[in-house]
């Protein structure tokens, strides 16, 4: 999961080596967060207009993790 985030938001940016997913343990309810952190010149190009980048990767990473019975969110920080 953690690889799948880091080459989606990887082809949206321009500084690659910037890309950093930090991934939490599951939490009591078990959720596993991705934490995504970018060059702060490339935050624009991972949110989107109105977020709708974001809302995108967010719903693909979801639509991943359900097909592995996991259950994920994903920040960007």
């Amino acid at each position: 999961m953690k690889e799948l985030l880091e080459t989606i938001v990887s082809e949206l940016v321009e500084d690659k080596s910037a890309v950093e997913v930090v991934e939490d343990e599951p939490n009591e309810e078990g959720i596993i967060v991705f934490h995504l952190h970018v060059a702060p010149d490339d935050m624009g190009r991972v949110i989107g207009k109105q977020g709708r980048i974001a809302k995108a990767i967010r719903t693909v990473m979801r639509a991943s993790a359900s097909r592995n019975d996991q259950k994920i969110m994903v920040e960007i920080d």
